[in-house]
């Protein structure tokens, strides 16, 4: 699609309690009915809640053997690290205020991707490499780089490899952004979240907008000019007037992409979200009143809509591979990586490849642990059975494309065309309500359901009756 639809381009209502029961076209009594239903954000299938113990590192290092030369590979490497918390995150992440434990973290996870290179058959030919936290840029600029150096030692990085990595822009120095420059990197994914002084102040995170605009001056000087923004919404104290202006501030600085992400309050799982009141935290109504008004303001500067909760420029890779049927899905949201083999470095970091998904240990110790003993530090995962491979495509290109033809999907697993009618017709519910139209065998979901996408995902999880885990509310 070239832009948010009609959903999205109808200017917010001043005042939610205006709008008679409906938030641009979705009914807010539907909306209520299954924002209540705790669903994956399903940027992998089965979900990480479901992965356990019994894929260790001995089963991993027999995965990483047995990966063919032809494959090709990314990479993501976890830094988790930083200065002061903010209270709305679920990232796995530790505040220091000393740069000796990110030294000796780096020293373990240079070992561990000396171990897993070791173990991969060849060099692995790698197009992505991705940068993530935490906060990444609290390396020192000397060891960012030598880390990229012995990348590009250990793997057959390409020439135009995509190097991305995260930044919170109040801690960037121009230092560091010109060893990102060196280094190669070409990609920087800034956190913005909101430019508001009352909301910032409520979530534990001062970033005056002259800071992002600091950051951006010195990646470009840094010749880094391939840029996104990281928007939430359902923060506390945010309305439909605040977001609207902090995306107007997010567009003056040009950036290619957007990530526009609703804020998960999971107190249970994140304890120091329990210093977020939950009085001033909008509802169902007001978080898709406040997502609709950003997209309004991305939609009117021409940026695309781009799967759940992404935004990019026409003309940008994102919205060409999605234009095209080819937009992929992992755990660093919408992606145009379309590698068969993903590895994880760091603690919790995740890795896919063909047999499965990996985790590395949580807890710091446990990582360092292994890492010492001459393991590799995966502390859980899963093996894929052959069901879990075609219900995997058939939710990725539903999440990427808002549609997916399901008789399709099954031949190209040699399967009957037949095998998802159950789902199909169980989806009654869902379309009678207007969340979702089946048409034979191809089911879609309505612009007007956009925020509404993963219910109807859920609808082909054969792992989430089990129960494991506890997910994040569905808008």
């Amino acid at each position: 699609m070239n832009a948010i639809t009609a959903l999205a381009v109808k200017p917010a209502p001043a005042n939610p309690s205006h709008s008679h029961g409906v938030a641009h076209g979705v009914d807010a009594a539907l909306l209520a009915k299954y924002d209540g239903l705790r669903v994956p954000r399903y940027t992998s299938y089965p979900t990480a809640p479901h992965f356990t113990p019994e894929v260790n590192g001995d089963v991993y290092g027999g995965w990483l053997e047995a990966i063919e030369p032809s494959r090709s590979g990314s990479l993501y490497l976890h830094v988790p690290f930083c200065q002061k918390m903010c209270w709305y995150c679920g990232c796995h992440t530790k505040i220091v205020a000393r740069y000796e434990p990110i030294m000796e973290y780096l020293g373990h996870m240079r070992r561990e991707i000396a171990m897993v290179a070791d173990r991969v058959p060849g060099r692995l030919a790698v197009r992505h490499i991705h940068f993530g936290g935490g906060t990444p840029t609290m390396m020192a600029p000397g060891d960012f780089e030598a880390m990229i150096a012995l990348l590009r030692t250990r793997f057959d990085v390409a020439a135009d490899a995509e190097l991305a990595v995260e930044i919170d822009p109040r801690t960037l120095t121009a230092e560091m952004a010109a060893a990102l420059g060196r280094a190669g990197v070409n990609r920087a994914s800034l956190g913005v979240q909101d430019f508001d002084e009352t909301v910032q102040q409520a979530i534990n995170r001062i970033q005056p907008r002259a800071v992002t605009e600091q950051a951006l001056a010195w990646l470009k000087e840094a010749g880094i000019t391939s840029v996104n923004l990281d928007l939430m919404y359902g923060l506390p104290h945010q309305s439909v007037e605040s977001v609207t202006r902090s995306a107007e501030i997010a567009l003056e600085m040009a950036p290619d992409r957007l990530s526009v992400f609703g804020y998960a309050h999971v107190p249970w799982m994140k304890t120091h979200q329990k210093k977020i009141d939950e009085s001033v935290l909008a509802g169902s109504l007001g978080r898709w009143e406040q997502f609709a008004a950003i997209g309004a303001v991305l939609a009117a500067a021409g940026y695309s809509a781009i799967g759940l909760d992404h935004f990019a420029r026409p003309g940008d890779e994102l919205a060409v591979q999605q234009e095209e049927g080819r937009l992929g899905r992992n755990f660093q949201g919408y992606t145009t990586d379309d590698a068969e083999v993903l590895l994880g470095f760091g603690s919790s970091s995740i890795g896919a490849l063909p047999q499965g998904y990996v985790q590395n240990a949580v807890p710091f110790d446990h990582y360092a642990t292994a890492i010492e003993e001459g393991r590799l530090p995966t502390g859980k995962g899963i093996a894929l059975a052959e069901d879990d491979k075609v219900r995997r495509d058939l939710i990725m290109r539903l999440m990427c494309d808002l549609s997916v033809d399901t008789a399709a999907i099954a031949r190209g697993h040699g399967l009957p065309e037949s095998v998802f009618d159950a789902e199909l017709e169980g989806m009654a519910d869902l379309v009678a309500d207007g969340v979702a139209v089946v048409e034979g065998r191809r089911v879609h979901v309505p612009e007007s359901a956009r925020p509404l996408m993963r219910i109807v995902a859920a609808r082909f999880d054969t792992h989430l009756s089990k129960g494991a885990g506890r997910h994040s509310r569905a808008v």
